[in-house]
């Protein structure tokens, strides 16, 4: 899995977003069913001239489709959307619906693992409980666990049990939704000379996750790659890890305390 991908959601513009970051080196992209945008996604990797092969591209399914029948059916229907033979990552969008369905929604995203459609399977918004409810019904562990996680929103216990478990962490909104005026990200800004955006995807690089900042714009697509010449020193980490705010400083919907 690369370290850094393109989150799609919300991108009228994402077939050419796919294009335009898988161009400038980016190997990731991140869709989901929820966002309607499946298809552009795979006309945005042909268009770019990338092998896919060489891209880890994900989807998810949302709470309307779980059930063993209804989340296969959406694998499915994601395969054609694609237009391409498999995802490398396929993901239960979040813990909405209950126990029961979201496990058959997840047993079925193994079977479709051992089909060859998936090739890793993962979580998406889920807290402890949810996680430990995989554990106990003695299925595979996610690979993944994907959270709104940036610092104001650190999400520290479940990135524990996540490292303790061997799940990696993927940031979603790692860049606020653009709420970047904090003081202390401005100071630390113009420190290194870098933007914001910058600045908040080395946090979340340096703090082991994997980071899906997205936009529609060329140049903020290709700043948002040029990460890996820097790094945060100790004292500016521990500045922006002073932010957090627990989930009173979640920019979205952060279900992980579902039922």
């Amino acid at each position: 899995m690369p370290t850094l991908g393109l989150g799609v959601y919300l991108n009228d513009e994402c077939a050419e977003a796919c294009r335009i970051a898988l161009v400038n080196g980016y190997r990731m992209i991140d869709s989901a069913r929820f966002y309607q945008n499946e298809a552009q996604v795979g006309e945005g990797v042909r268009a770019s001239g990338v092998d896919r092969a060489g891209i880890f591209i994900t989807s998810k399914v949302f709470h309307g489709e779980f059930g063993h029948k209804k989340t296969t059916a959406a694998v499915n229907d994601s395969i054609k959307n694609l237009g391409f033979s498999y995802y490398d990552l396929y993901l239960t969008h979040s813990p909405i619906g209950g126990k029961d369905l979201r496990l058959a929604a997840y047993k079925a995203l193994l079977d479709a693992k051992a089909a060859g459609l998936i090739r890793t399977v993962g979580v998406s918004n889920y807290g402890i409980k949810h996680m430990e409810e995989i554990r106990e019904a003695g299925l595979e562990t996610p690979a993944v666990n994907q959270v709104e996680l940036h610092p104001l929103c650190q999400q520290r216990p479940i990135v524990e049990y996540c490292k303790k478990h061997n799940i990696v962490v993927q940031a979603y909104t790692p860049l606020l939704r653009g709420a970047m005026d904090n003081a202390v990200l401005q100071e630390i800004s113009k420190k290194y000379n870098k933007d914001p955006a910058q600045i908040l995807i080395r946090w979340s690089l340096q703090n082991g996750f994997v980071p899906l900042p997205k936009s529609s714009q060329e140049s903020r697509i290709v700043s948002n790659g040029q990460v890996y010449d820097f790094d945060i020193a100790s004292e500016d980490m521990a500045k922006l890890d002073a932010l957090d705010r627990g989930k009173d400083g979640a920019v979205t919907w952060n279900p992980v305390d579902t039922e």
